[in-house]
């Protein structure tokens, strides 16, 4: 588990993260859901440790990231996985040098140990034949589940997502979105999901941050999204046509 305690987060006199308290349960899909502005770019990259907040604390399985040592945090490090937005692959790697990448950087594992993992997770993501392909070779859904395989490559306990539907059509996204959510279960993991898409909020929200301002404005998940009353969440998750219809069959059946 992850816990968040009034997290606060300024640059300079700008204040982007105002208390924020939560916490990123194993086994679920977290999602921290906002609009542009509201924070949720800053608050993944504190929970990564990339950026260093001005008060608050964040507690990972019990431990606080700021107590630790350089050492601990090294190894800390090595039980996250990440799923950039773009996928963010070597362009002059194969696929599988891709997945591997993350074994060289952490392990001391045998080059044919490394293979053997790394097309381990390839087939569970079902990519077994794109082994020796370039990035630029592999579809924008391909490269997503290249990006999976290499976040899970050094079974993580910890995956970040930022926006992993960018750039995909509706049905891949779907695809994605379940690939996650199995993943997830599979190994245990606690997975945090920075998102702005909304079939991803209906399709696999366990859990949700909803995020105004730099503030917690809501949280619950994609059952009651569809009950809450509060208007902030209702004008955001809402915003078109076809989702207020949606919720206005889903209240009448309900």
């Amino acid at each position: 588990m992850i816990e968040v305690k009034n997290l606060n987060k300024s640059f300079e006199e700008i204040k982007v993260l105002k208390g924020i308290s939560t916490t990123f349960d194993k086994g679920k899909t977290n999602l921290i859901i906002g609009q542009s502005g509201s924070g949720k770019t800053v608050f993944l990259k504190c929970l990564l440790g990339l950026f260093s907040y001005n008060k608050g604390s964040i507690s990972y399985d019990n431990e606080q990231f700021t107590n630790l040592s350089d050492l601990e945090k090294r190894t800390l490090r090595s039980k996250i996985g990440m799923v950039f937005q773009g996928s963010a692959l070597f362009d002059s790697m194969t696929i599988l040098e891709n997945v591997m990448f993350p074994l060289r950087m952490f392990t001391n594992q045998e080059e044919n140990e490394m293979k053997d993992r790394a097309h381990s997770v390839l087939k569970r993501v079902n990519l077994t034949n794109a082994a020796s392909k370039m990035p630029s070779e592999a579809s924008g859904g391909m490269q997503k589940r290249v990006a999976i395989a290499r976040a899970i490559v050094n079974n993580p306990k910890y995956l970040f997502c930022d926006e992993p539907n960018s750039g995909l059509d509706p049905k891949t996204a779907i695809v994605i979105d379940n690939l996650i959510q199995e993943i997830t279960k599979e190994y245990g993991m606690v997975t945090v999901i920075n998102s702005h898409d909304m079939n991803s909020v209906m399709e696999i929200g366990e859990k949700i941050i909803f995020l105004k301002n730099g503030k917690k404005a809501w949280e619950g998940d994609k059952d009651n999204i569809f009950k809450t009353d509060n208007e902030i969440v209702s004008d955001f998750v809402y915003s078109s046509n076809l989702f207020k219809k949606v919720r206005e069959v889903y209240l009448k059946n309900y």
